[in-house]
């Protein structure tokens, strides 16, 4: 049987009766709050060392404070069927984020005339220290209610403009060169152009000329102030753009209208190929709307079914791009079925593997936990509801999939079904390769040419230590 809530009327309250509530205002909860209001001082609005923010003075707290009374009234005291008509709340001291706050009321008046009870109301910190006092003056109901508690919906705030702070990121660093190989569609040909307009990148066309030609004239796109190299076909496309990369002509690839094997198959050949050491990787950058962070997802689209040794050049990859972005020491996810290791799932070993590797040096700059199921990696409270202590499950930054077939379905779900917007990048070879679909929006494009950007710059930066250090 359900909970019941039952209401109190006006003739069954008495001076002196006590209610009271305990909460929590997380992080999201106070975002939601601002959006509710349209406080946007509530956020801070130049992120560094000083905090802009009205809530590092407590600018927050004064309407959480008039919502707890409020909900007092309004759930327990007088409870169903009462209408609170005046609030009046003096802040005390700021609270942080995640401090439980109790709320207690206590009837101070009865007016009979009206059929007003006014509510003393205090609100404290764990501590016992004041945060909030206030009075309420509430319509008590006359009448008797009882109903069955309901389940509240969950608020899920939507995180749309993620993207704008990679292209801020960008801001003042050199345009890559990008060869851009058979932009022989309007959306090849127009991302390229977007993000040449936003100072990205510097195009080289590849490609038919007539045909290119032919798409701008169409799109009634300007390309008369970017290089256009003539290409024979889609193939011949891409053994020339590895070529201009080779030669130092361009920074980085941008993959066109041609199959991803056909370029792909031109960067990774022995001879004249951008080969290194470490095996190539797809990485998805996910904008989830629901997720408090950007999550990067690999391998989703190049390597089938990775070797053990694969996937530590995969990890490798995804957290130098967790670096090139702002994530200083990522949070690694590696998935599985379940979350705990068994020889009938042999990613569940590969899991445990690479976890003893990064102990060992063996893949360096993140924090590796796993297997974990996805719902531990990404949600806390399931991480702790199965009694899973670890520093990654439930912040996962990176989520390692077991092969091409899972990750794959895993980017598009969280695409077509959570409102993801999914910038990509290939990583492991002598450039950064761009990898955008005809599905992309322009936002998205856009996204995937300030990461290739910023993973371009953090490669020099490095460089540049490296050789400082001699």
């Amino acid at each position: 049987m359900n909970d019941i809530v039952e209401n109190r009327t006006f003739d069954e309250i008495q001076i002196g009766d006590q209610a009271s509530l305990t909460r929590a205002l997380d992080q999201e909860t106070f975002e939601a709050l601002a959006t509710l209001t349209g406080n946007f001082s509530l956020f801070d609005l130049d992120p560094g060392p000083g905090d802009t923010s009205m809530i590092s003075q407590g600018g927050g707290q004064t309407s959480w404070s008039a919502a707890l009374f409020a909900s007092l009234a309004g759930t327990r005291l007088p409870g169903l069927g009462s209408v609170t008509q005046h609030i009046d709340i003096r802040l005390h001291r700021p609270v942080a984020i995640g401090v439980p706050v109790t709320a207690t009321a206590t009837v101070k008046a009865k007016r009979a005339e009206t059929g007003i009870v006014v509510l003393d109301c205090q609100a404290t910190d764990p501590t016992g220290a004041e945060i909030a006092t206030g009075t309420l003056e509430v319509r008590a109901p006359r009448e008797k209610m009882r109903h069955s508690l309901i389940d509240m919906p969950k608020v899920q705030l939507r995180r749309d403009n993620r993207y704008l702070e990679l292209l801020k990121a960008c801001e003042g660093l050199p345009a890559l060169g990008c060869a851009v190989v058979h932009p022989c569609s309007p959306d090849a040909l127009l991302g390229a152009i977007e993000a040449a307009e936003h100072k990205l990148i510097t195009p080289i066309l590849i490609g038919p000329e007539d045909k290119i030609r032919s798409i701008a004239e169409q799109e009634r796109l300007d390309i008369s102030g970017y290089r256009l190299v003539p290409a024979e076909h889609s193939h011949h496309s891409a053994e020339l753009a590895v070529a201009m990369v080779l030669a130092g002509e361009a920074q980085t690839l941008m993959k066109g209208s041609l199959h991803t094997d056909e370029l792909l198959g031109q960067v990774v050949k022995k001879v004249g190929g951008l080969r290194t050491e470490r095996r190539i990787s797809h990485c998805f950058l996910l904008n989830v709307p629901t997720y408090p962070r950007p999550i990067i997802v690999t391998d989703a689209a190049i390597n089938i079914q990775p070797t053990l040794e694969d996937k530590v050049n995969i990890i490798q990859n995804a957290i130098e791009l967790a670096h090139a972005i702002g994530i200083a020491e990522p949070k690694v996810a590696i998935l599985s079925a379940v979350e705990t290791v068994t020889n009938k799932i042999p990613s569940t070993l590969e899991a445990g593997a690479l976890c003893k590797m990064a102990d060992r040096g063996q893949i360096v700059g993140g924090i590796l936990d796993g297997p974990l199921a996805f719902d531990n990696a990404i949600d806390e409270q399931a991480a702790h509801t199965k009694g899973i202590h670890s520093p990654v499950a439930g912040k996962a930054d990176i989520l390692v999939v077991p092969d091409l077939e899972a990750g794959n379905m895993l980017a598009k779900q969280l695409t077509f079904m959570a409102n993801a917007e999914a910038a990509g990048i290939v990583l492991g070879a002598r450039a950064p390769i761009i990898l955008t679909s005809r599905a992309d929006s322009a936002q998205t494009r856009l996204a995937s040419c300030a990461v290739a950007v910023l993973f371009a710059e953090a490669q020099r930066k490095g460089a540049a230590l490296q050789k400082a250090r001699g």
